[in-house]
């Protein structure tokens, strides 16, 4: 038996060129019809983002990732909470 990988039309896009485009919305906040042209067309660029998201692999990229960096001391766990600017209205203590 012989099996051929990759049989069908070759992709248009690079993958690589697609999660670039990922990697500019997701840092920028533009929406998805403003990722610039040069990394896909952006309904592309969502479909791999959705198709990621849904199955998981999105999550598993960057907590691998995010490992990666703390195991090098590149991330810093600090944590600060500044409760100044918070407010409970009375009825949030039970009062009438």
């Amino acid at each position: 038996m012989i099996v051929i990988h990759g049989a069908g039309r070759p992709p248009v896009w690079p993958r690589r060129q697609l999660i670039d485009g990922i990697r500019f919305r997701v840092r920028t906040g533009v929406p998805w019809r403003d990722v610039p042209v040069e990394y896909g067309p952006w309904g592309r660029i969502y479909d791999l983002f959705r198709r990621w998201q849904r199955d998981g692999t999105g999550h598993r990229v960057f907590t691998r990732l995010q490992s990666l960096a703390d195991s090098k001391g590149a991330i810093t766990w600090d944590l600060s909470i500044d409760s100044t600017g918070w407010r409970a209205y009375q009825h949030a203590a039970g009062a009438r």
